[in-house]
Order: C-alpha cells, then structure tokens, then sequence
C-alpha cells in the first residue's frame, strides 16, 4: 500500500518495503510539468529491533536505505526510519516527516494493521467489575442512576419538533443536562481513548476551545493527557492513595512557535478529487516542559490537530506517542477541528471562522 502527505510545498510517499519519496510538481506553458524529487529511501534494511519501541505507544521500525545521494554529506545515500504505529481508525496516513539530522529523517505511520499483535496495542487501564448492593430502605437503583437512564432514552428518541420560543427557553436547559458528565462524588466518569466533550453550541464550543478556556482530556494507559489551546499540554495520573501526579509536557509561546514553524511544516495539506487542496492537518510546537531525568533538557512536544468525522458531533480522540526521550507528538483528532482547519495562517495558527 502507498501512503501520502502533502505538506506547504513537498508532497511525500510511502510505499511500504519499496521506496520514500519527497518530490514537488510545477506545471509550466504548455501543461509540462516539472518534477522535482529525492528519495529518503530505496529499500528496506533488516529490522534490528525485535522488540516494541517507546514509552507512551510502542512502534514498530522499519530502516530504509539507499536514497538519493546528499550532497551536504559527501554523497552518502539518504536513509529514513519508518515508525509504525497502531490505530486502529486510521487509514495508513503518514502522521509526521522530520530530517532528524543532515538526510537523515524519521517518519511516523498510522496504521490499524499492527493492532492485531497484542504488542502494539494501545495499552487500556483495567476495568474492574463493580457489584453493588442496596440498603435497606433505599430505592432500588440509584437517583444519579435513574437520571443517566432517562438522559439515555431522551437522546435516543426522534427529533421532536417544538415551537421557536419553547426551543430558545429549553435549549441551554436541554443540552447541558443531557450532555453533562454524570458525576458519582467529586469524580467524573470519563471514557478512555475517545471521550465526548459537551457545550451547548459548536460556535461556543469553538471560541471556548480555541481561547484555552475549554481543555480536550484523554489517552490510554496509566497516563492520561490534558491540552488547553495556546497555553500547554499536561500528561497526569491520578491514584485514590496517592493523589494526582502532573508532568507538564510543553507549554505555549507563539514566538517560538513562529520560529519552529520556519522549519517545519505547520500546515499539512489534502488533495480532493478535483484537484484543489484543502488543510488536513495543522501542527504546533509547544516547548519549556518539565526538564527531563534522562536529557536534563526541557520535555517538549508536537501538537498535530486533524479533523476527523463521526457520528458524535463532540467526539475527541487523544493519542500521545514518544518517538524520542521526552519528544513527544500528541495527537489530538475531533469533528470540532473538522470546522476550523481552513482558518490556519501560514503559521498554522487558527481562529474563529467568520
């Protein structure tokens, strides 16, 4: 199978086991095109790892050599090292390509076909069966119980028509009932892996997210990530016995945003049917985070916003992979994002839409 990213000006492609291509097209009079291309790779080197990779989400690695002749380096042949990493809804999409050093570069894939292996499976929390029992005296299910239930009927039921002024006095009551986290104590119930945000409109939800008041929380495994927009990106565990344990991973400074983004792609790129481009995907350098035990340098990561439908409006899903010590890419993939990625500047930076 072949994967591809457009990103601001060079397209890549990936055809597993075969070849990595960088290449840009430039049509001239006369519809000639000009094709302008470097291989990173040209065939696949023997794996040299038997075992998963990473800390956050195991990879898979791939070496691919003999690439186009780099002249910074004596001709030596470019290389490149494919990550595979497991999801089980992507479609084969290349998630990231960075030149780590002079010809030298790293590209991570998303992939449902590793999760078949139980090594590269996202790792779940454990879920531990509940069994409860009444009291004497007290009702037979619990009150905050009997009110999930009936939330549960009222969203499955068809859509009702009512009257314009019944709508405008019952719409904020409806939808921040309905969608409210159900809360047991001063715990709130949270799904793993895709968690359903609520707000009362996309538009507030969208301004709200975007002024890093409203937070996307998610993640698998014993970590769990919280990211406010324009302001950092947290990784935390919380324990009954010993509290709740909060590294920070990077936070926010369009500066250095600004100035990472001159090297980096900001904005990836996909190509409709018909030729014309439409944003994909946006990327934000967040740095300054909690210094590392094993590079006594700042934790930092790549924010990587993409749109992704489905059936629930106010879907997120949150993945956090750690291609190299406390250098982390968060993934962060929502039907929200899906209405914003066209306002990206040339920075990748987003507002509002109009």
């Amino acid at each position: 199978w072949v994967a591809i990213v457009i990103e601001s000006y060079w397209t890549y492609e990936v055809c597993h086991g075969k070849h990595i291509r960088q290449y840009h097209e430039e049509k001239e009079t006369g519809q000639k095109i000009n094709i302008q291309e470097y291989y990173l790779g040209n065939m696949m080197i023997k794996n040299p790892l038997s075992e998963p990779e990473g800390q956050m989400t195991p990879y898979y690695p791939v070496e691919m050599g003999n690439g186009t002749p780099c002249s910074l380096r004596q001709n030596l042949p470019r290389s490149s090292t494919v990550m595979y990493i497991c999801h089980p809804e992507a479609k084969h999409e290349i998630l990231s390509v960075a030149e780590v050093t002079t010809c030298e570069y790293e590209v991570v894939i998303l992939t449902p076909l590793l999760c078949n292996h139980p090594k590269y499976r996202f790792r779940a929390s454990p879920v531990n069966d509940i069994f409860c029992q009444s009291l004497p005296g007290s009702p037979l299910k619990p009150h905050n119980l009997e009110q999930l239930e009936k939330q549960q009927e009222m969203m499955k039921m068809p859509f009702r028509r009512v009257k314009e002024e019944e709508m405008h006095s019952t719409k904020e009551e409806k939808f921040s009932s309905i969608h409210k986290p159900v809360a047991v104590g001063s715990h709130q119930l949270l799904t793993v892996g895709t968690t359903h945000i609520s707000k009362l409109t996309d538009d507030q939800l969208i301004k709200e997210f975007l002024s890093g008041s409203y937070c996307f929380h998610g993640g698998v495994g014993w970590w769990k990530y919280e990211f406010c927009y324009g302001k950092y990106v947290h990784q935390y565990h919380e324990d009954k016995e010993s509290g709740k344990t909060s590294v920070v991973v990077g936070t926010w400074s369009k500066e250095e945003h600004i100035e990472w983004s001159r090297k980096n792609a900001a904005r990836t790129y996909y190509l409709r049917e018909d030729g014309t481009q439409t944003v994909r995907m946006v990327s934000h350098f967040y740095g300054n985070g909690d210094v590392c035990d094993l590079t006594d340098k700042p934790r930092q990561v790549t924010v990587k916003l993409k749109c992704k439908e489905s059936d629930s409006p106010h879907a997120v899903t949150i993945y956090m992979l750690e291609p190299h010590s406390c250098q982390y890419i968060l993934g962060v993939e929502s039907p929200v994002i899906c209405k914003i990625l066209d306002t990206a500047d040339e920075y990748g930076l987003l507002s509002v839409p109009s």
